[in-house]
């Protein structure tokens, strides 16, 4: 049965478990947890700016995560979009359940502007999003307080004001 709920520091360590282990082993993104600092101060980085963080768990395990960072009045990053590999997919809708829960989140408080930063290897992510009303934009499109990561290549951004 699935469940998702917010997430915080004391979820950290299973995360991390997950982000890295798809990253490093399933994709081989140059990527450590020593780039990813955020990944150790959950509350600090996302909460306490008005973004947020989920976890998706099927019977306790943590099988997928999506977090916001907000970074403008009105305007958020998509951070650490992660399902396990073998829970990907149409039969069970977890990535489309974690993003329409963070779009409605936004919707709720006052963000109309969705971007975020990928790494081109992620094709089925990129489908994804398109599929989402993404539109993928070149990173000079991108505000200036984006919070880029090095390893992204691929941007997109969707407007939730039409």
């Amino acid at each position: 049965m699935l469940e998702i709920n917010l997430v915080n520091n004391t979820y950290s360590k299973e995360i991390i478990d997950l982000v890295l282990n798809i990253q490093q082993k399933e994709f081989n993104v140059p990527i450590t947890i020593e780039d990813q600092p955020d990944l150790m101060q959950i509350e600090d980085f996302y909460f306490a700016n008005g973004g947020s963080f989920w976890g998706a768990f099927i019977d306790g395990e943590l099988v997928g995560t999506i977090a916001l960072v907000k970074f403008d009045e009105k305007a958020a990053a998509i951070r650490k979009m992660f399902v396990k590999k073998e829970f990907r997919g149409k039969e069970y809708g977890i990535a489309q359940k974690l993003l329409e829960i963070l779009i409605a989140y936004c919707q709720k408080n006052g963000i109309d502007e969705v971007y975020l930063g990928t790494v081109s290897i992620l094709e089925a992510a990129l489908r994804f999003y398109e599929r989402n009303h993404f539109i993928r934009i070149e990173k000079e499109q991108l505000p200036s307080k984006f919070p880029l990561m090095t390893a992204d290549n691929v941007f997109c951004f969707l407007n939730l004001k039409l």
